[in-house]
């Protein structure tokens, strides 16, 4: 049997009248004067009852004071069970958190913003540095062993695998077409610079995204290299994430989503709150003290009134 199944639909009469039992729990667990109107009450089962009261604190709009009364079997005198403070269903409410790999969105960075990469990135994959490459004259290297591969089809004198084949030398415009060369026109070196610069000025190191960039594009494992001579200035872009992506950019031209970004950024100084919540405000707990008072006396009167 459920739980909405076994409470009580007619609330508790004696449960529901400590109203006022209620509204004094409310106040002691709040702050003076942000304790509203009776907002209604809700049986919550047997001899179990809620009652709700408005809340007047600032920044907490359409927030309800819950405080839960209960009364045993048989028994005559109400109790209080607890008082915590709900949100009512108007109530104001931060959105729901959103991890940032679904929030981000390509496009959202902007300068000074910094994305670093997971090691694990499906994305990206270990280069190649040619630091464990071993020498050419090493017994494990490629060479090596295709040297002794060679010796050893000559005294076993078994036949190759595969013989070499001469290379057939074509034409020259089936050299050219294979280089990419055989159009009518190509580009100038004035085209070149032109374009150059072009790309420069648009993703270039004198950009507000390069300047706050943590590196430049050159050490990017996202950056995708291009041939000709155009390849030693420029790259193009594939991480989704970059405002530059799928576009032609410099070496020289960096974003926050650099493959290899690690340290986070200081976070930007949000601008002045509406309500200072940080700001503790002084409530008094009690009233102040009557002109009837025990006065505080001095230690130089004390002593006068000993020697007297």
């Amino acid at each position: 049997m459920s739980a909405a199944t076994t409470r009580s639909r007619t609330p508790d009469r004696l449960c529901a009248e400590a109203v006022d039992l209620a509204r004094a729990a409310a106040e002691e667990a709040a702050a003076p004067g942000v304790v509203g109107e009776h907002a209604g009450l809700e049986s919550e089962g047997d001899r179990v009852v809620t009652h709700f009261f408005e809340c007047k604190e600032l920044g907490y709009r359409g927030w309800r004071w819950a405080v839960t009364v209960a009364r045993a079997s048989r028994a005559k005198i109400v109790t209080l069970d607890e008082a915590v403070l709900l949100p009512g269903p108007d109530a104001l409410l931060a959105p729901e958190w959103v991890p940032w790999s679904e929030r981000l969105r390509p496009g959202d960075m902007g300068p000074g913003d910094l994305l670093p990469t997971d090691a694990e990135d499906l994305r990206l994959e270990p280069g190649y540095t040619g630091e464990d490459e071993p020498l050419p004259d090493s017994a494990v290297s490629e060479e090596m062993a295709e040297l002794v591969e060679a010796e050893d089809l000559e005294v076993t004198e078994a036949p190759p695998a595969r013989l070499p084949v001469a290379p057939v030398r074509g034409s020259i415009a089936a050299l050219a077409e294979e280089l990419g060369m055989r159009r009518a026109r190509v580009l100038s070196r004035y085209g070149l610079h032109v374009s150059a610069d072009r790309w420069e000025d648009a993703y270039g190191s004198k950009t507000p995204m390069a300047q706050a960039a943590p590196a430049s594009c050159v050490s990017c494992g996202f950056l995708v290299p291009i041939g000709g001579s155009l390849g030693q200035a420029f790259g193009v872009c594939a991480n989704e994430f970059s405002p530059a992506d799928g576009r032609v950019v410099s070496l020289a031209y960096g974003c926050g989503g650099h493959s290899e970004a690690a340290v986070m950024p200081k976070p930007p100084q949000p601008a002045p709150p509406v309500i200072d919540e940080t700001k503790v405000d002084p409530f008094p707990l009690r009233p102040a003290a009557d002109s009837g008072s025990v006065p505080v006396v001095s230690d130089e009167d004390a002593a006068e009134l000993g020697h007297s």
